[in-house]
């Protein structure tokens, strides 16, 4: 029988490539977001290089260091997810989304704890350019974490329920990209912020 005379099915399949062309646009949309922000911080850093060298080396190396170590080994575990996913593998799906989860609370964690001691030594967001700008995309970086946190909770409960099976598992692809977006924001926040003097 063609297509045509599967219409559930075919209108499945309409929704669930009209819903990736929509985390792409989506997508296209953070990039211009953070690469204004990035572009900003390289123009001011270049205007003030004194000023950004000095200031950028209050910051803490290691905990920068151990939270992309904990955002390059969350987007393993969402890679695994999303397979486990697509081979209907109910309980390694549970299995990964949380330890994606708990992985995105190890970094929100360290990051409070970054966060209190520049504030604890005076390195406030009202300080200077620099640190107006640290906490500027570090703050967005981590409203994003925070946002994918929320989606993935709701995935593990979904999936708990039984929604997701082999042949309908979307939203965990498309959970997928946005996560190895907010990974991949932070791998180039690091070396800008943290390493480049």
């Amino acid at each position: 029988m063609t297509e045509a005379s599967h219409p559930d099915k075919a209108a499945r399949a309409y929704a669930q490539e009209t819903a990736r062309l929509g985390i792409w646009v989506f997508l296209a949309t953070e990039v211009l977001l953070f690469g204004g922000l990035f572009t900003a911080y390289t123009v001011f850093r270049i205007r003030y290089p004194e000023l950004f060298h000095a200031e950028h080396l209050k910051l803490s190396r290691p905990l920068g260091g151990l939270n992309t170590v904990i955002l390059i080994t969350s987007s393993l575990t969402m890679a695994m997810a999303v397979d486990a996913a697509r081979q209907g593998r109910r309980g390694r799906l549970q299995l990964f989304l949380l330890c994606t989860i708990l992985l995105a609370g190890g970094f929100l964690g360290v990051k409070f704890v970054e966060w209190s001691g520049e504030f604890h030594h005076g390195n406030l967001p009202s300080s200077n350019l620099f640190f107006s700008l640290y906490f500027t995309l570090t703050g967005l970086h981590g409203l994003h974490v925070l946002a994918g946190m929320a989606v993935l909770t709701a995935f593990l409960v979904m999936t708990r329920q039984g929604r997701f099976t082999r042949t309908y598992h979307t939203p965990v692809e498309i959970g997928g990209l946005y996560w190895h977006f907010v990974d991949l924001v932070w791998i180039y926040l690091f070396p800008l912020i943290y390493l480049v003097g």
